[in-house]
């Protein structure tokens, strides 16, 4: 693609704004809230959100993954542990995560850190999931090479033949993480690049609020 056909992208934004007498002072009250209208909303996968790690060499990495609740005030996600997310959070538990809701003009960053789930709270969550979403976490070794796309394919069908009657177990190395966060920053587009930016950071055990430059 021409970079200029790129230069020339622009999107005035002007849905909503933002102001510190508008947010609660609870930051996760806040993300509620904004979840709740994406939701209303209909935005697309609106609980995707980009997780990012630091590797080995302190390189980051970055994927979506999709929040399944916020517990305790913790923002919660499954995954299989030997993955190389999880290798990672094992050296490194920093983490940031990233929501976009591009049709409310709005972006959520949340920074904090990850901690495993518990293998009961684990196993409770993979009992209430979809059935060939089960087999699949059980075929896959995630991260790992394969040799083909025909290679996981039959290991799915196998896998469902030894568990036609529908009890699946769960991998030993799938399982969940809770994000307690640290930092949370609002981001709501705004006219002519003067976007708003509010941004709540944890001094103790409150959070303190200010107002960034766009």
């Amino acid at each position: 693609m021409d970079k200029e056909q790129l230069q020339k992208l622009r999107e005035d934004y002007s849905k909503h704004s933002l102001d510190e007498s508008d947010v609660s002072s609870d930051p996760i009250e806040q993300f509620e809230t904004w979840m709740k209208e994406a939701l209303k909303a209909e935005v697309p996968e609106p609980n995707a959100m980009t997780l990012s790690t630091v590797g080995a060499g302190n390189k980051p990495h970055s994927r979506v993954v999709l929040l399944k609740g916020i517990e305790n005030d913790d923002f919660v996600f499954y995954t299989n542990h030997k993955s190389d997310k999880g290798a990672e959070i094992d050296q490194n538990p920093n983490v940031a995560l990233c929501f976009l809701w591009l049709e409310l003009e709005r972006q959520v960053r949340i920074e904090g850190i990850a901690e495993k789930l518990s293998e009961d709270e684990s196993e409770a969550y993979f009992k209430k999931r979809p059935y060939k979403s089960q087999i699949g976490a059980l075929a896959s070794n995630q991260s790992a090479v394969v040799p083909n796309r025909a290679f996981l394919e039959d290991r799915f069908k196998e896998l469902e033949e030894t568990y036609s009657e529908g009890k699946v177990p769960k991998p030993e190395s799938w399982g969940g993480y809770r994000v307690k966060p640290e930092v949370l920053e609002f981001w709501q587009g705004r006219r002519s690049r003067l976007h708003d930016r509010i941004k709540f950071e944890k001094v103790g055990d409150k959070w303190d609020i200010k107002r960034l430059s766009p």
